[in-house]
């Protein structure tokens, strides 16, 4: 995830994340705030899924904007 770009688009993007990953709270996005380490733990823990799946739906989401 390029960090600088998801920093910069925050606000526009944390309406997207929450839209692919509903039991995302506005607080772990808040939290967040393009870091994309934290998302992918907070997604790990939300969905009871591997770190690397996580990390590569991350990837995935990256690609698609």
């Amino acid at each position: 995830m390029n960090e600088d770009r998801i920093k910069g688009q925050w606000k526009q993007l944390a309406g997207k994340l929450k839209a692919k990953w509903g039991k995302l709270t506005d607080d772990d996005l808040q939290v967040a705030e393009g870091n994309s380490e934290y998302l992918a733990g907070r997604i790990q823990e939300r969905y009871g899924i591997a770190r690397d799946e996580a990390e590569r739906q991350i990837r995935e989401f990256d690609r698609t904007l």
